[in-house]
């Protein structure tokens, strides 16, 4: 039985599957979501489970960072808002560093944040509705913690394109570019996921950690380096007016003024 609040955890043939329940919410993540992922993910890393299913409740798989929580965020200083970036880049860390393997079984969109949570998984489902997208530079934001990730799985002129755009790919694009392993049907997608988590739990539990402890370790370091940046980037472009102007322009429906552009005259 789950104790958490906002996510569901079940475990079932060796398999623990943790689902993101906020379907009312499309699954954003709010500060309470993201201190319940650390600790779920910590609780899996060792529990007696080999393999590890991440899915979303509802129509949407993460919605990314929840606006509403950010819009009250406004009159936080950087060391406050840093604490936040810091939670959100140790549940990545994590993800990407999770010594078991991890299959994210993505239902629905997969925005920002969101799509951090299902392309850093080891292996990608998707249906063929979802949607990835890092959407931050619409709203004003930098998607600095998930640019060092990215730029590893697809390559530095891909990850421009789809920072600097924000736009919105379909899981066959994501599927092309290396994002998403497979598209598998939505009624197909959870047997498929709990299938491969079961071929899985054939190996060699020792061996499949060493290997994914190689891969990590190979750039351990630099990400150390890199993420320390994002952090510093990330809590600097949450103090803007232009950060503040875009969430308040999401959640009022309407195109953003950006004040920046008025800066210069």
């Amino acid at each position: 039985m789950s104790h958490f609040q906002h996510i569901l955890v079940e475990s079932q043939k060796g398999v623990q599957t943790i689902t993101l329940n906020r379907p009312e919410k499309r699954n954003a993540l709010s500060p309470e979501l993201i201190d319940e992922l650390t600790q779920v993910f910590d609780d899996a890393a060792n529990c007696d489970c080999g393999a590890v299913i991440l899915t979303g409740a509802g129509s949407a798989f993460c919605a990314g960072l929840d606006m509403e929580h950010l819009e009250t965020m406004n009159a936080r200083t950087v060391d406050e808002h840093r604490r936040d970036s810091e939670n959100m880049a140790r549940v990545l860390r994590t993800l990407y560093e999770f010594p078991k393997p991890i299959i994210a079984a993505v239902n629905g969109p997969a925005i920002a944040g969101g799509m951090g949570l299902a392309t850093l998984c080891d292996f990608t489902y998707a249906t063929p509705d979802a949607r990835f997208g890092y959407t931050e530079v619409r709203v004003g934001f930098v998607p600095a913690i998930v640019a060092s990730f990215l730029t590893r799985q697809i390559g530095e002129k891909r990850t421009r394109e789809l920072l600097l755009s924000g736009r919105i790919i379909k899981a066959d694009e994501a599927c092309r570019l290396g994002l998403v392993t497979r598209i598998v049907q939505p009624e197909e997608l959870m047997p498929e996921a709990c299938s491969l988590a079961q071929s899985l739990l054939q190996n060699s539990p020792e061996a499949m950690r060493a290997v994914k402890e190689l891969l990590t370790s190979h750039s351990s370091n630099q990400i150390d380096e890199e993420i320390e940046e994002a952090i510093a980037a990330n809590a600097r472009q949450r103090s803007s007016e232009d950060f503040r102007e875009g969430v308040r322009a999401f959640l009022e429906h309407r195109r953003p003024e950006w004040p920046s552009m008025h800066e210069k005259v």
